[in-house]
């Protein structure tokens, strides 16, 4: 008969939960109370005293003039050598405990995880062992929507996918086949990466031939400028892809602007520090792609794992009576004077009057 593997014990340490208040709601920006306290039982045990208390802990966050409230109630035990050491034990256990299971509320990085059984919500090593959503089956659709063919290998899948897309006659066609088989295409990716295997060949293949189809069914003359294609490119020069007649969208990045808008003040509520966050609506999605830096704004950590968590991130900044591409609009013009250089003769001393 097999030995029973003993359950793996998930706790999380007082001072982290404590730390990780700090960093991320700031140190004047929350606070506890101790709402009451009692002792439910003491005795002696082994030579020491035994105590057990309860306590219940109420949380004050600020956010500008919003004020988040939550409470936990917490058990503790203590042991000491006289009453009085034990007594303290106890109680600071059962405060500390409430402290945790009030700051629980705001996720994970709190120790709410702890309370998932299933664990669906926490990061885990990769799982060798496919599940049933790995195994497909994985279903072609035509550029018109319709199933085509239903594939129980992912290798077979991909290669029916890339044989669509080079039999595309247009290049309306070619994208309409690629649109009706993205979602697969996303879902083949999350159940490779559940199995640990590696999914940048599959996405960026896939992407690489979309591309090549793509420029194989544009006209030479539209192209190249000319009939003869005269104005090729020559090797090694880097062209911007955002002017070819297929053109690709044009993803600035900056981290001197992106440490510009995180020194900003949250466009909410007003509080420091912030995040810069990128506007995920601005620019069409791209796999693994964020939108450009010059689409970011400054938001508190509250507001930005709040933002992440909602669906429709428009209509979000619609419920705040805020446009975000104005401000972010704002912010890139001047993080932008503040790199240009300054004017000649600007920077020289002025010459001393004598008067």
């Amino acid at each position: 008969m097999s030995r029973r593997a003993a359950p793996m014990a998930a706790y999380v340490e007082g001072w982290h939960v404590l730390d990780e208040a700090n960093r991320i709601f700031g140190f004047d920006a929350w606070d506890r109370r101790t709402l009451s306290t009692r002792c439910i039982w003491t005795r002696m045990r082994e030579k020491q005293y035994a105590t057990a208390y309860t306590a219940r802990v109420r949380i004050r966050v600020r956010a500008g003039d919003v004020i988040i409230v939550r409470e936990g109630s917490g058990t503790g035990e203590g042991r000491g050598g006289t009453p009085g050491e034990a007594h303290e034990i106890g109680l600071r256990s059962a405060e500390t405990d409430a402290t945790k299971r009030a700051l629980a509320t705001f996720g994970n990085r709190f120790g709410l995880a702890l309370y998932d059984r299933e664990q669906a919500g926490v990061r885990h090593k990769p799982d060798k062992t496919p599940d049933a959503a790995a195994m497909g089956p994985w279903v072609l659709h035509g550029d018109n929507g319709k199933q085509r063919a239903t594939y129980d290998k992912p290798e077979d899948f991909v290669e029916a996918l890339r044989r669509t897309m080079s039999r595309a006659p247009d290049i309306e066609r070619l994208f309409a086949a690629w649109e009706q088989n993205l979602a697969t295409v996303r879902s083949l990716n999350r159940s490779l990466k559940q199995q640990g295997q590696d999914t940048c060949d599959v996405a960026q293949g896939l992407v690489g031939h979309l591309k090549a189809c793509a420029v194989a069914l544009v006209p030479e003359k539209e192209a190249t400028g000319e009939p003869n294609g005269r104005d090729v490119p020559e090797p090694g020069v880097k062209v911007d892809k955002s002017t070819l007649a297929i053109a690709e969208v044009k993803r600035v990045r900056s981290k001197e602007h992106l440490k510009y808008v995180a020194r900003q003040p949250c466009v909410i509520c007003g509080r420091q520090p912030s995040h810069a966050h990128h506007v995920r609506f601005a620019q069409p999605r791209g796999v693994g792609l964020k939108v450009s830096d010059e689409f970011t704004v400054p938001l508190c950590a509250i507001h930005h794992q709040e933002n992440h968590t909602v669906g429709n991130e428009r209509q979000w900044w619609q419920d705040r009576k805020l446009d975000p591409l104005m401000v972010a609009s704002k912010l890139w013009e001047e993080s932008r004077q503040l790199e240009q250089p300054p004017e000649a003769g600007n920077d020289l001393p002025r010459k001393q009057g004598s008067g």
